[in-house]
Protein backbone atom coordinates (compact mmCIF):
# COMPACT_ATOMS: atom_id res chain seq x y z
CA UNK A 1 0.00 0.00 0.00
CA UNK A 2 1.13 3.65 -1.28
CA UNK A 3 0.58 6.39 1.71
CA UNK A 4 0.43 10.25 0.34
CA UNK A 5 1.05 12.96 2.89
CA UNK A 6 -1.67 15.24 3.12
CA UNK A 7 -3.30 17.91 5.22
CA UNK A 8 -6.67 17.94 6.45
CA UNK A 9 -8.26 21.66 7.13
CA UNK A 10 -11.59 22.42 8.03
CA UNK A 11 -14.21 22.96 10.99
CA UNK A 12 -14.07 21.42 14.37
CA UNK A 13 -17.83 20.57 13.04
CA UNK A 14 -18.25 16.44 12.27
CA UNK A 15 -14.45 16.63 11.69
CA UNK A 16 -14.57 13.02 13.46
CA UNK A 17 -15.92 11.90 11.04
CA UNK A 18 -12.61 12.71 9.03
CA UNK A 19 -10.70 11.03 11.61
CA UNK A 20 -12.28 7.85 11.60
CA UNK A 21 -12.96 7.95 7.55
CA UNK A 22 -8.67 8.27 7.69
CA UNK A 23 -8.55 5.85 10.54
CA UNK A 24 -10.76 3.11 8.59
CA UNK A 25 -9.17 3.01 5.26
CA UNK A 26 -5.50 2.13 6.92
CA UNK A 27 -4.16 5.68 7.26
CA UNK A 28 -2.45 7.56 9.85
CA UNK A 29 -3.35 10.84 11.60
CA UNK A 30 0.65 11.64 12.64
CA UNK A 31 -0.60 15.28 14.24
CA UNK A 32 -3.79 17.30 15.10
CA UNK A 33 -4.30 20.93 15.63
CA UNK A 34 -7.13 22.82 16.78
CA UNK A 35 -7.15 26.47 16.32
CA UNK A 36 -10.35 27.54 17.77
CA UNK A 37 -12.97 26.58 15.51
CA UNK A 38 -10.94 25.17 13.25
CA UNK A 39 -8.75 21.45 13.38
CA UNK A 40 -5.71 20.91 11.13
CA UNK A 41 -4.71 16.80 10.16
CA UNK A 42 -1.76 15.64 9.16
CA UNK A 43 -2.40 12.63 7.68
CA UNK A 44 -0.55 9.47 5.56
CA UNK A 45 -3.09 7.78 3.64
CA UNK A 46 -3.59 5.73 1.47
CA UNK A 47 -2.72 7.20 -2.50
CA UNK A 48 -6.08 5.49 -3.83
CA UNK A 49 -8.53 7.08 -1.74
CA UNK A 50 -7.10 10.55 -1.56
CA UNK A 51 -10.24 11.79 -3.24
CA UNK A 52 -12.43 10.07 -1.12
CA UNK A 53 -11.51 12.19 1.48
CA UNK A 54 -11.85 15.46 -0.15
CA UNK A 55 -15.24 14.00 -1.60
CA UNK A 56 -16.25 13.33 1.99
CA UNK A 57 -14.96 16.81 3.83
CA UNK A 58 -16.30 19.07 0.81
CA UNK A 59 -19.35 19.24 2.09
CA UNK A 60 -18.40 19.33 6.04
CA UNK A 61 -15.83 22.75 4.31
CA UNK A 62 -12.95 21.02 4.56
CA UNK A 63 -10.18 20.93 2.29
CA UNK A 64 -7.33 18.46 1.05
CA UNK A 65 -4.16 19.80 0.23
CA UNK A 66 -0.97 17.52 -0.76
CA UNK A 67 2.08 17.99 1.85
CA UNK A 68 5.40 16.74 0.77
CA UNK A 69 6.78 16.70 3.99
CA UNK A 70 4.04 14.93 6.64
CA UNK A 71 5.87 12.53 8.53
CA UNK A 72 9.71 14.17 8.21
CA UNK A 73 11.68 15.76 10.43
CA UNK A 74 13.97 18.07 9.28
CA UNK A 75 17.03 20.11 11.32
CA UNK A 76 17.61 24.01 10.31
CA UNK A 77 21.24 24.85 10.70
CA UNK A 78 22.35 28.70 11.33
CA UNK A 79 26.28 29.00 12.06
CA UNK A 80 25.46 31.09 15.38
CA UNK A 81 22.55 32.37 17.23
CA UNK A 82 23.64 35.89 16.86
CA UNK A 83 22.02 38.53 14.89
CA UNK A 84 24.70 38.44 12.18
CA UNK A 85 23.49 34.41 11.54
CA UNK A 86 19.74 34.17 12.70
CA UNK A 87 17.85 37.10 11.29
CA UNK A 88 14.61 36.56 9.53
CA UNK A 89 15.63 33.95 6.98
CA UNK A 90 16.16 31.39 9.58
CA UNK A 91 12.55 31.60 10.99
CA UNK A 92 11.11 31.69 7.81
CA UNK A 93 12.49 28.25 6.50
CA UNK A 94 11.82 26.46 9.27
CA UNK A 95 7.85 28.30 9.38
CA UNK A 96 7.95 27.45 5.53
CA UNK A 97 8.86 23.74 6.06
CA UNK A 98 6.33 23.82 8.89
CA UNK A 99 3.51 25.25 6.43
CA UNK A 100 4.66 22.04 3.52
CA UNK A 101 3.62 19.33 7.04
CA UNK A 102 7.50 18.76 8.30
CA UNK A 103 8.54 18.87 11.99
CA UNK A 104 11.43 21.55 12.39
CA UNK A 105 14.10 22.05 14.77
CA UNK A 106 16.81 25.17 14.82
CA UNK A 107 20.00 23.80 15.82
CA UNK A 108 22.24 27.62 16.30
CA UNK A 109 26.01 26.36 16.18
CA UNK A 110 28.50 27.30 19.32
CA UNK A 111 31.24 27.46 16.60
CA UNK A 112 29.90 28.49 13.64
CA UNK A 113 30.64 31.76 12.81
CA UNK A 114 33.94 33.21 11.51
CA UNK A 115 36.05 31.55 8.60
CA UNK A 116 39.04 30.81 10.84
CA UNK A 117 37.35 28.98 13.90
CA UNK A 118 34.29 27.31 11.98
CA UNK A 119 33.60 23.86 13.79
CA UNK A 120 30.95 21.64 14.19
CA UNK A 121 31.13 19.83 17.46
CA UNK A 122 30.12 16.17 18.41
CA UNK A 123 26.86 17.23 19.95
CA UNK A 124 25.67 19.22 17.38
CA UNK A 125 26.81 16.38 14.54
CA UNK A 126 24.89 13.71 16.60
CA UNK A 127 21.70 15.78 16.87
CA UNK A 128 21.75 16.87 13.58
CA UNK A 129 21.96 13.28 12.00
CA UNK A 130 19.37 12.09 13.91
CA UNK A 131 16.64 13.87 11.25
CA UNK A 132 15.58 13.06 7.95
CA UNK A 133 17.67 16.00 6.52
CA UNK A 134 19.31 18.97 7.33
CA UNK A 135 19.36 22.65 5.68
CA UNK A 136 22.18 25.08 6.44
CA UNK A 137 21.06 28.45 5.97
CA UNK A 138 23.78 30.16 4.95
CA UNK A 139 25.20 33.80 4.41
CA UNK A 140 25.70 36.11 1.36
CA UNK A 141 29.31 35.50 0.89
CA UNK A 142 30.56 32.96 -2.04
CA UNK A 143 34.24 32.62 -0.66
CA UNK A 144 32.63 32.51 3.12
CA UNK A 145 30.72 29.60 2.17
CA UNK A 146 33.35 27.81 0.25
CA UNK A 147 35.87 27.97 2.93
CA UNK A 148 33.54 27.22 6.26
CA UNK A 149 31.05 24.64 4.74
CA UNK A 150 33.46 21.92 4.77
CA UNK A 151 33.79 22.17 8.54
CA UNK A 152 30.20 23.03 9.33
CA UNK A 153 29.18 19.22 7.54
CA UNK A 154 32.21 16.92 8.86
CA UNK A 155 30.74 13.88 10.05
CA UNK A 156 26.97 14.67 8.77
CA UNK A 157 25.53 11.27 6.91
CA UNK A 158 22.14 12.61 6.70
CA UNK A 159 20.91 14.38 3.32
CA UNK A 160 22.03 18.25 3.13
CA UNK A 161 20.29 21.24 1.51
CA UNK A 162 22.34 24.33 1.28
CA UNK A 163 20.23 27.76 0.79
CA UNK A 164 22.76 31.01 0.62
CA UNK A 165 22.79 34.24 -1.45
CA UNK A 166 24.86 33.26 -4.36
CA UNK A 167 23.31 31.62 -7.06
CA UNK A 168 22.30 27.94 -7.32
CA UNK A 169 25.23 27.38 -9.83
CA UNK A 170 27.80 29.47 -7.52
CA UNK A 171 26.51 27.16 -4.60
CA UNK A 172 27.28 23.57 -6.68
CA UNK A 173 30.62 24.84 -8.06
CA UNK A 174 32.07 26.37 -4.65
CA UNK A 175 30.54 23.08 -2.31
CA UNK A 176 32.94 20.15 -2.50
CA UNK A 177 31.67 17.09 -2.27
CA UNK A 178 28.68 17.83 -3.70
CA UNK A 179 25.52 17.65 -0.97
CA UNK A 180 21.93 16.57 -2.01
CA UNK A 181 20.33 19.95 -2.59
CA UNK A 182 21.23 23.36 -3.57
CA UNK A 183 19.24 26.58 -3.20
CA UNK A 184 20.79 29.95 -4.28
CA UNK A 185 19.23 33.79 -4.18
CA UNK A 186 18.31 33.51 -0.46
CA UNK A 187 20.60 35.09 1.56
CA UNK A 188 20.07 37.23 5.22
CA UNK A 189 17.49 39.58 5.07
CA UNK A 190 16.34 41.69 8.14
CA UNK A 191 12.54 41.57 7.29
CA UNK A 192 10.22 38.74 6.63
CA UNK A 193 10.17 37.09 3.54
CA UNK A 194 7.12 39.18 2.10
CA UNK A 195 7.66 39.73 -1.40
CA UNK A 196 6.35 37.66 -4.28
CA UNK A 197 10.18 37.13 -4.89
CA UNK A 198 11.06 36.10 -1.87
CA UNK A 199 8.59 33.82 -1.32
CA UNK A 200 8.91 32.02 -4.61
CA UNK A 201 12.17 31.28 -3.36
CA UNK A 202 10.87 30.21 -0.62
CA UNK A 203 8.48 27.65 -2.22
CA UNK A 204 11.52 26.55 -4.81
CA UNK A 205 13.30 25.43 -0.93
CA UNK A 206 10.18 23.29 -0.27
CA UNK A 207 10.66 21.96 -3.70
CA UNK A 208 13.79 20.99 -3.16
CA UNK A 209 14.10 19.51 -0.17
CA UNK A 210 10.82 17.40 -1.26
CA UNK A 211 12.73 15.92 -3.96
CA UNK A 212 15.68 15.13 -1.89
CA UNK A 213 13.26 13.12 0.62
CA UNK A 214 11.63 11.51 -2.56
CA UNK A 215 15.09 10.04 -3.46
CA UNK A 216 15.78 9.40 0.07
CA UNK A 217 12.18 7.17 0.25
CA UNK A 218 13.29 5.84 -2.89
CA UNK A 219 16.64 4.22 -1.39
CA UNK A 220 14.89 3.19 1.60
CA UNK A 221 12.26 1.71 -0.87
CA UNK A 222 15.19 -0.60 -2.52
CA UNK A 223 15.31 -2.59 1.72
CA UNK A 224 11.96 -1.53 3.07
CA UNK A 225 11.87 -0.85 6.66
CA UNK A 226 10.50 -3.93 8.94
CA UNK A 227 7.67 -1.37 10.01
CA UNK A 228 6.01 1.77 8.89
CA UNK A 229 7.43 4.42 11.11
CA UNK A 230 3.52 5.73 11.03
CA UNK A 231 2.28 2.09 12.43
CA UNK A 232 4.85 2.02 15.37
CA UNK A 233 3.61 5.58 16.40
CA UNK A 234 0.25 4.09 16.19
CA UNK A 235 1.76 1.41 19.08
CA UNK A 236 3.04 3.44 21.16
CA UNK A 237 0.38 6.04 21.39
CA UNK A 238 -2.16 2.94 22.48
CA UNK A 239 0.08 1.28 24.71
CA UNK A 240 2.42 3.96 26.46
CA UNK A 241 0.19 6.35 28.09
CA UNK A 242 3.14 8.61 29.34
CA UNK A 243 2.96 10.05 26.00
CA UNK A 244 -0.44 11.47 26.89
CA UNK A 245 0.60 13.11 29.49
CA UNK A 246 3.28 15.07 27.78
CA UNK A 247 2.81 19.28 26.85
CA UNK A 248 4.09 18.47 23.54
CA UNK A 249 2.42 19.21 20.20
CA UNK A 250 4.15 16.40 18.71
CA UNK A 251 4.98 13.58 21.87
CA UNK A 252 5.65 11.02 19.15
CA UNK A 253 7.46 12.62 16.02
CA UNK A 254 7.35 10.60 12.72
CA UNK A 255 10.48 10.60 10.64
CA UNK A 256 11.19 8.84 7.48
CA UNK A 257 12.59 5.93 8.70
CA UNK A 258 12.02 6.16 12.69
CA UNK A 259 10.67 8.27 15.47
CA UNK A 260 11.28 10.49 18.17
CA UNK A 261 9.24 9.80 21.19
CA UNK A 262 9.52 12.93 23.89
CA UNK A 263 9.78 10.94 27.18
CA UNK A 264 12.31 10.13 29.78
CA UNK A 265 14.86 7.65 28.41
CA UNK A 266 16.21 6.07 31.44
CA UNK A 267 12.40 5.14 32.18
CA UNK A 268 10.69 4.33 29.41
CA UNK A 269 13.42 2.69 27.31
CA UNK A 270 12.79 -1.32 28.42
CA UNK A 271 8.83 -0.57 28.46
CA UNK A 272 8.70 0.88 24.81
CA UNK A 273 11.81 -2.17 24.30
CA UNK A 274 9.60 -4.52 25.28
CA UNK A 275 6.23 -3.74 23.59
CA UNK A 276 4.80 -6.14 21.19
CA UNK A 277 3.75 -4.90 17.78
CA UNK A 278 1.93 -8.21 16.28
CA UNK A 279 2.60 -12.22 16.93
CA UNK A 280 5.18 -12.31 19.31
CA UNK A 281 7.23 -9.24 16.85
CA UNK A 282 8.69 -6.63 19.62
CA UNK A 283 10.00 -2.99 18.85
CA UNK A 284 13.49 -4.29 20.32
CA UNK A 285 13.06 -7.02 17.37
CA UNK A 286 12.60 -4.25 14.16
CA UNK A 287 14.38 -0.77 15.61
CA UNK A 288 17.27 0.41 17.93
CA UNK A 289 16.13 2.44 21.22
CA UNK A 290 18.14 4.77 21.62
CA UNK A 291 18.95 8.13 23.64
CA UNK A 292 18.66 11.31 21.66
CA UNK A 293 20.87 14.05 21.77
CA UNK A 294 17.88 16.37 22.10
CA UNK A 295 17.13 16.95 25.98
CA UNK A 296 16.59 13.14 27.32
CA UNK A 297 14.28 11.96 24.63
CA UNK A 298 14.01 8.42 23.23
CA UNK A 299 15.34 7.93 19.24
CA UNK A 300 14.07 4.93 17.69
CA UNK A 301 15.63 3.74 14.18
CA UNK A 302 13.96 0.84 12.42
CA UNK A 303 16.13 -1.52 11.03
CA UNK A 304 15.71 -2.63 7.11
CA UNK A 305 14.24 -5.70 6.63
CA UNK A 306 17.72 -7.14 5.57
CA UNK A 307 19.13 -6.40 8.53
CA UNK A 308 15.84 -8.79 11.07
CA UNK A 309 14.07 -10.47 8.26
CA UNK A 310 10.71 -9.80 9.72
CA UNK A 311 8.25 -7.86 8.27
CA UNK A 312 5.01 -6.49 9.85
Amino acid sequence: MIFVPITYKGGVYRHDEIVDLIEDLGGYIVQKHMIAQDVVLQCLVPKDDVELIRTIGRPLGGEVIVAPLVGTEIAVVSPSLEIHHLPHSSCDVAEYLRRAGAKTNMVGLARGFGKRIANLNVEERDTINEHDLVVYVLGNFEVCIEEKFPALRRGVHIPIVVTGAPSTEALRRVIDPPVEGYVGNMGRCMHRTKKPEELATLDAMVDEVSRVLDEKRVEIAKDPLSVSPARLMKVIEEKVEAVHMVNHPTPVTVQIAGLRVKIPYEIYAPEIRALEIENGVTVGDVAEVLPSKMRNYIWLRIKPFSETNIMV
